[in-house]
């Protein structure tokens, strides 16, 4: 189970660095396996180049070697990006996670010609990731496929479609050592059930240590007791996302203690409904709840 870190901001909206020390010191005690850096839920889209990259030196010497660090690296500018994996030290970064170009809608063909140009230049293993509610564009299995065959950089995808006859496909035709990782907490026990080697994470910030184990006694094969927490979990599920994300596990987040219910423009705090249906679930979880 990795994590896809949140970035904690103070009321001022400044970057909060002490609550991320916190949060990251609670997800590596609670046995996280990896951590996902500037990804979406991260809001990098708000952050400026100089945070984004304060923040990743901040995590890698948090982390000092504890566990895998993933960097967002993505845009919908190939140029640019390329420019930045040749440019910039990953020192301390595993390997990117790279979300298909948002905007633009490539084709397919532009979709492979854009990964395979980033992992020419990339010095770190690639991690795709295709999430086409947010970019507008899907990428299928065939260029997936396509990538994870031409080029042995490409270890990975974070395959957030939804669509599980597209990740069934890619399940059953990718090279052995071609990973498919879900990118949607509600569905990662069934894609484990088909193949998929884990989750990279949302609700893993908040419960690190109990989704964590439903990954694990999935990928085990234990799949009564995986179940078990998974519908532990599935009004959560439904409340993290349904006014969008961090939204939902910033709420989360906040009334456990770890951080400012604080999020960036364009992106705003749960609505109070939602924030008290999910305090009301915590309570029912036996979280440590504030109030």
């Amino acid at each position: 189970m990795g994590v896809a870190l949140i970035t904690p901001f103070k009321q001022d909206e400044s970057i909060d660095y002490d609550a991320l020390a916190r949060l990251v010191e609670h997800l590596l005690k609670n046995q996280a396996d990896y951590l996902v850096v500037c990804g979406t839920t991260a809001e990098t889209p708000t952050l400026t180049d100089e945070e984004r990259d304060e923040l990743t030196r901040f995590v890698i010497r948090r982390v000092a070697g504890r566990c895998p660090i993933v960097l967002g690296v993505g845009g919908n500018n190939t140029r640019a990006i390329v420019g930045r994996l040749e440019r910039e030290d990953f020192s301390g970064v595993d390997a990117i996670l790279s979300v298909t170009p948002y905007y633009n809608k490539p084709s397919q063909e532009g979709l492979y010609r854009h990964y395979a140009a980033i992992a020419q230049a990339s010095p770190v293993p690639v991690v795709l990731y295709n999430v086409p509610g947010r970019t507008g564009v899907n990428m299928t299995a065939d260029t997936t496929l396509r990538l994870a065959h031409d080029f042995p950089r490409i270890c990975a995808v974070k395959e957030a479609s939804g669509n599980f006859a597209q990740i069934d496909d890619i399940i059953k035709r990718k090279p052995a050592d071609f990973q498919v990782i879900s990118g949607d907490d509600g569905i990662t026990f069934p894609l484990i059930t088909l193949g998929a080697v884990g989750v990279i994470s949302v609700i893993g910030n908040a419960f690190p240590r109990e989704f964590g184990r439903m990954v694990r006694l999935a990928l085990a094969g234990d799949y009564d007791n995986a179940r078990l927490i998974h519908h532990h979990f599935t009004e959560l599920f439904q409340l993290l996302f349904v006014e969008g994300n961090p939204a939902g596990v910033k709420s989360m987040l906040a009334l456990m203690g770890f951080i400012e219910n604080v999020l960036r423009l364009p992106l705003v705090p749960n609505t109070i409904k939602t924030y008290e249906k999910i305090r009301l679930v915590l309570r029912e979880l036996n979280a440590t709840v504030k109030g």
